[in-house]
């Protein structure tokens, strides 16, 4: 099965091409989204945050994703802690899922932090969707209705643009220049073409 890692910074459009390579019939998995179930859901993993950030941190069986952001926002070394918990059980989830899915053409992991959490050494590919930063603060602030402040504080946990793009086998361009559609049908090709 050959696998790939979908990547952008926030607002770059990860969510819209992977909606269209769905429509292909590729399967994808939401890292973010799963990371998120999962610290809601696997008692190993919320026993673990707990001891971590006490007992304070789920509130009636459910993580306080306010409390927890307040507390590894600034903290790089908690922010580590945390992602050292939840990396390896959102891995050995998607490894389990990728197991499943045997009768599609390849599979695609999308997440925001494919390469910071190291996950890209797994893929036989790398995608990355890149956007303008202002293009991509604007659509940020508009669909989430946060401050530019708040958007530019999120793009600073995560690697740079310029870093992602080296490390990334093939950039789609949701820059408004460029026909996004095209991209992504080529995209999906060259992928039928590694089988």
């Amino acid at each position: 099965m050959i696998q790939v890692g979908l990547t952008g910074g926030i607002g770059s459009g990860k969510t819209l091409v992977c909606s269209v390579l769905e429509k292909f019939g590729v399967a994808v998995y939401y890292a973010d989204e799963e990371a998120r179930r999962l610290m809601n859901t696997d008692p190993g993993l919320m026993r673990q945050i707990e001891e971590l950030f006490g007992q304070e941190a789920y509130r009636n069986g459910t993580l306080d994703r306010g409390l927890l952001a307040g507390r590894v926002f600034d903290d790089s070394p908690m922010l580590a802690k945390l992602n050292a918990l939840v990396h390896p059980a959102v891995r050995e989830h998607y490894s389990n899922w990728v197991e499943l899915q045997a009768d599609v053409p390849y599979v695609v992991e999308e997440a925001a932090i494919l390469f910071e959490s190291g996950s890209d050494r797994y893929m036989d590919m790398n995608v990355l969707i890149w956007a303008d930063k202002e293009e991509r603060i604007q659509r940020v602030m508009q669909r989430d209705g946060v401050s530019r402040d708040q958007v530019e504080k999120r793009m600073h946990m995560q690697i740079s643009e310029e870093e992602k793009k080296r490390r990334a086998d093939i950039v789609i361009y949701n820059d408004g220049r460029e026909m996004l559609l095209p991209q992504i049908i080529k995209l999906h090709n060259t992928i039928l073409k590694r089988r």
